[in-house]
């Protein structure tokens, strides 16, 4: 056997060890059912870079992991949407359709490349009634899910997911959706992020037209008190944001390269 030689599955273990890794220092992202559609929460430090955003008007984008690589998935897919909203009509864009488109360039990507992107994706679209709510989760090799009710990505995705479905319930407010994903986010007898870290969103069914709309500043702020903690250990949220630059996972000065 040549010096050097490495069987295909040996490969493609090593490539998805590679990615699993680089995805688990990102931080967790929660995406979750709510009574009025579906809602996004991330810890996020940085305020230029985004892990959750639009792609068109009832589609809405969330990643976990290295941001160079999901931010050009991301501007893929609206490009797509762009395209494809024009040329026939803005129904004929579906989460659907970019979950496919993603998982298409991922396995591609996975197969063909030496090094596989160090990505997850979340790809949620909003209906007219709540069945009609789609989420779908893709890994790093193409693998599509078709989660119901929740999903939860990076960081420490197992632990964050059991706490989740423990707490969580269909129909729930916004207030109380949003308390729930807080609470699964913080590990046991850790401080929950001020709310300058934390980056939410929606997919608001009642809105007209463009259904995404972001939670910053003194909104979040007011939605947060409106529900009771659901357990006496959830720990209350810092009075001030730190100030200075934004910071990677490990603290260091966030240049977009590192996991997010």
């Amino acid at each position: 056997m040549p010096f050097g030689y490495a069987s295909p599955e040996q490969i493609m273990r090593d490539k998805a060890d590679y990615a699993r890794k680089g995805i688990a220092r990102g931080r967790s992202v929660v995406v979750l059912q709510y009574e009025d559609g579906i809602l996004f929460v991330a810890p996020n430090p940085s305020r230029a870079l985004h892990k959750i955003s639009e792609i068109y008007d009832k589609i809405g984008f969330a990643a976990v992991g290295r941001y160079n690589e999901f931010e050009e998935l991301r501007l893929g897919g609206i490009r797509y949407a762009d395209i494809n909203g024009y040329t026939y009509d803005r129904s004929d864009v579906t989460g659907r359709g970019l979950a496919n488109l993603y998982a298409s360039n991922l396995g591609r990507i996975f197969t063909e490349s030496i090094k596989s992107l160090e990505v997850e994706v979340v790809v949620a679209e909003v209906g007219d009634t709540p069945d009609g709510d789609a989420i779908y989760r893709l890994t790093f090799d193409g693998s599509v899910f078709d989660e119901h009710g929740f999903t939860v990505m990076g960081g420490q995705a197992e632990a964050v997911s059991g706490r989740l479905k423990e707490r969580y319930r269909e129909a729930m407010p916004l207030a109380d959706a949003l308390e729930v994903a807080l609470v699964a986010l913080t590990e046991p007898g850790g401080e929950r992020p001020p709310v300058a870290q934390l980056e939410v969103a929606v997919l608001d069914r009642n809105r007209e037209h463009r259904k995404f709309q972001r939670l910053t500043g003194a909104r979040l702020e007011r939605i947060l008190p409106a529900a009771p903690p659901p357990t006496p250990a959830a720990t209350t949220e810092p009075d001030d944001a730190p100030t200075g630059p934004p910071t990677g996972p490990d603290g260091d000065i966030d240049d977009g390269s590192s996991p997010l």
